[in-house]
C-alpha cells in the first residue's frame, strides 16, 4: 500500500488526509482504504498547541463509511513521546501526543476516545449491511443526503449526512423526520432508529488538562544543583563551527548580521555570549542582526549553529539546507559593510572544536539526584523554568526542551467550532505559552533509590523551579438530553430502540476512583462542564449521584427517563 496516485499494480494506493470519503482508489477492483486519519496535528516550539474537535473527527470517519470506505486506520490513536533526538524538523517538539484518544502517558482523552468507541460501536452494528452492497445514494436537500446499504430489500442501513456548515435541518428518509445538526452524519442501523450521531457528544468529558502535583520525594525539589562547568572552565564545541578573528581599525560599535538557513545559533563575542537566533517549524531560516561592542586590536567571533531536528518529509525534504550562510559587519558610524563569511567563500573553520570561558549562563551542565514517587504510573518533569536545551535521566534521553520560545499571543480558542473542515491551524489553545512544559518520563527508565538527572542548558533558567511531577486525578462532567440516542453498544435489532432512554456513564482510569461529586442535576442546567449551575427547571440530584458514585472505581449509569 502507498499513498500514490499512479501506485502500478498490484500496489493499492490509499489516502492519508483530515477527510477522505471523496477519495477513490486507482482500479475499481482495489478497496477504498484511508491509512491515516489525522486525530490531531503534531506539536512544534513555538507554535501553539493544536487540537481536533472530536465531532469533527467522527464527522469524517463517518463520512468515509458512508461512501464506501472499507478500512479506516488513525493517524494516532495513541500519542507518543519524541525521546533523543528522534523528532523530526525543522522546531518539532519533543511531545508527540498528537491530541491522540489516548495521550502520550497513556491515559485516556476524553471525549474523544469515548466518543469515536460508540461511533465504532454504532458502525460495527451496520456491519453486515456494509459488506453486503455498494452503497445507494438519495438526495435529501440541499446539502442533504442518505446513503443506504441493503442486505435485502426491505433490510438496511443508512447513512444520514448534513454537510453544511452552519445551518442545522430537519430531513424526511422512510417517511420519518430526523434531526440533523449542521457539519454531521447520523449512523440508522436498521434504517429507522438513530443510534449514533456525529455532533451529539454523550460521552463523559474531561475538564482542562490533567491535574498533575508535585511529588514530594524530589531531593530537595531539585533546588541543590552543581555545576559541572565552573566559571572559566572550557566549554567545547565539538564538529565544525565558523570562528572568526579580525582586528579593530577605528570604531568599537558595529552592528553583527548573520544569515542561517536554520535552525538557530549562538553567538558570542570575546567570549561573551551577545545574541541567540532562531527560525520556527514553518520558515527555520532566520537573519540575526545585533548591535555589539569591540575591544581595541583583536576580537574574536564564536558561533555555534544548531540544527533543531531534520525534516523527514513533504517534497524534496532530503535536499533541504540549514546553517549559517552569511556573516558580516557594519559600522554604525561609516556605514561600511565588512563580510566575514559568505557560503562558498573564504573563511577559517577549526575542525578540532573551539574553548569558549563560561561567562555567561548559556551552555551549562546541571545535575541533581532525585527519588521516584511510589507507583508505576508514568512521570512528567517540569521544566517551565528553564530556557533550552536538552535532559537526561539516568543516562536515557528525555529529549529536547525549549520554554522560552513562545507561541503567537493571538490565535487561539478553547471552544473552536468544529463545523466546517478542519486544518492544522484552524483549532489552537496555549497562545503566548511555551508549546511544551511537561516532558514525559517513563516509569521503566527509573528504579527505587537516586536517580540521576542531568540538564544541558544553552540559555540560563531557574533549575531551583524545576520539579517533578505524578498524574493524581482529573475533573470529568457528562451532560445528555432527552432528545440524544441511547448508548449505541445497548441497540438489538428487532427492538424498539427509541423506547429506551440515553444514559450518564462516568468512569475512570485503571486504578482510580471517584472522589467527589460537585454538581448533579436534572433539568435545564446552565453553562457548561465545569461551570454548571441549576437552571429554570431543577432537580437537585446531587445527594443521591453522591451516593452512588463516591468511591467507585468502574462504570456507573444513571438512566434518565424520556
Amino acid at each position: 500500500m502507498c499513498v500514490q496516485e499512479d501506485a502500478p499494480d498490484p500496489v493499492i494506493n490509499t489516502c492519508n488526509g483530515f477527510y477522505c470519503d471523496q477519495f477513490t482508489p486507482n482500479s475499481p477492483y482495489k478497496p477504498k482504504m484511508w491509512t491515516e486519519n489525522y486525530s490531531g496535528w503534531f506539536l512544534a516550539f513555538g507554535s501553539a498547541v493544536p487540537y481536533r474537535p472530536v465531532e469533527d473527527l467522527a464527522f469524517a470517519v463517518a463520512k468515509f463509511f458512508e461512501h464506501g470506505g472499507t478500512f479506516q486506520n488513525y493517524y494516532m490513536y495513541f500519542g507518543g513521546t519524541n525521546f533523543g533526538r528522534t523528532a523530526g524538523g525543522p522546531l518539532v517538539a519533543t511531545s508527540y501526543d498528537y491530541d491522540a484518544p489516548i495521550n502520550e502517558y497513556g491515559f485516556i482523552r476524553q471525549p474523544k476516545w469515548g466518543h469515536l468507541r460508540d461511533l465504532h460501536s454504532a458502525i460495527k452494528q451496520c456491519e453486515e449491511y456494509l459488506v453486503s452492497s455498494d452503497p445507494v445514494h438519495q438526495k435529501l436537500g440541499n446539502n442533504l443526503e442518505a446513503h443506504v446499504y441493503y442486505k435485502h430489500s426491505n433490510d438496511c442501513a443508512a447513512f444520514l449526512a448534513n454537510y453544511d456548515s452552519g445551518s442545522d435541518a430537519n430531513v424526511t428518509f422512510n417517511s420519518n423526520t430526523y434531526f440533523l445538526p449542521a457539519w454531521s452524519v447520523s449512523i440508522l442501523a436498521d434504517c429507522k432508529n438513530v443510534i449514533f450521531n456525529t455532533a451529539k457528544v454523550v460521552t463523559q468529558r474531561h475538564i482542562g488538562d490533567a491535574l498533575f502535583s508535585r511529588s514530594t520525594t524530589v531531593d530537595g525539589n531539585l533546588v541543590y544543583w552543581s555545576r559541572l562547568i565552573q566559571q572559566k572552565t572550557p566549554v567545547i564545541f565539538f564538529g565544525t563551527q565558523p570562528v572568526f578573528m579580525w582586528k579593530l581599525d577605528k570604531h568599537k560599535e558595529q552592528f553583527l548580521n548573520i544569515e542561517s538557513l536554520g535552525h538557530a545559533a549562538l553567538v558570542f563575542v570575546n567570549k561573551r555570549f551577545v545574541a541567540f537566533g532562531y527560525g520556527n517549524h514553518d520558515d527555520a531560516s532566520f537573519s540575526l542582526t545585533q548591535k555589539i561592542s569591540l575591544e581595541e586590536g583583536n576580537n574574536t567571533l564564536d558561533v555555534l549553529s544548531m540544527l533543531i531536528g531534520v525534516q523527514n518529509y513533504g517534497p524534496w525534504f532530503d535536499v533541504q539546507g540549514a546553517g549559517i550562510h552569511s556573516v558580516f559587519l557594519v559600522d554604525l558610524h561609516e556605514s561600511k559593510e565588512r563580510s566575514l563569511f559568505r557560503e562558498n567563500g573564504p573563511t577559517r573553520w577549526d575542525l578540532k572544536g573551539n574553548t569558549l570561558d563560561w561567562i555567561t549562563s548559556s551552555l551549562i551542565w546541571y545535575k541533581a539526584t532525585i527519588l521516584a514517587p511510589e507507583g508505576n504510573g508514568p512521570l512528567a518533569l517540569n521544566l517551565a523554568s528553564m530556557g533550552k536545551g536538552q535532559a537526561w535521566i539516568n543516562g536515557q534521553s528525555i529529549g529536547r526542551y525549549w520554554s522560552t520560545y513562545l507561541s503567537p499571543s493571538t490565535g487561539c480558542t478553547d471552544n473552536c467550532d468544529y463545523r466546517g473542515s478542519y486544518n492544522s491551524f484552524k483549532c489552537q489553545k496555549k497562545c503566548g505559552q511555551p508549546a511544551q512544559t511537561l516532558y514525559h518520563i517513563p516509569r521503566t527508565w527509573v528504579h527505587p533509590g537516586d536517580n540521576l538527572l542531568v540538564l544541558h542548558e544553552e540559555l540560563g533558567g531557574d533549575p531551583s523551579q524545576v520539579s517533578l511531577l505524578t498524574q493524581t486525578g482529573q475533573d470529568i462532567c457528562s451532560i445528555v438530553s432527552e432528545d440524544d440516542p441511547p448508548p449505541a453498544d445497548s441497540w438489538k435489532p428487532n427492538l424498539e430502540f427509541m423506547s429506551q432512554s440515553p444514559e450518564v456513564r462516568l468512569s475512570c482510569e485503571h486504578g482510580w476512583h471517584i472522589a467527589a461529586i460537585n454538581f448533579a442535576s436534572f433539568g435545564t442546567p446552565e453553562g457548561k462542564c465545569g461551570t454548571f449551575t441549576p437552571g429554570n427547571c431543577h432537580a437537585d440530584m446531587l445527594t443521591i449521584v453522591k451516593k452512588a458514585c463516591i468511591g467507585q472505581d468502574g462504570l456507573f449509569n444513571s438512566c434518565i427517563s424520556s
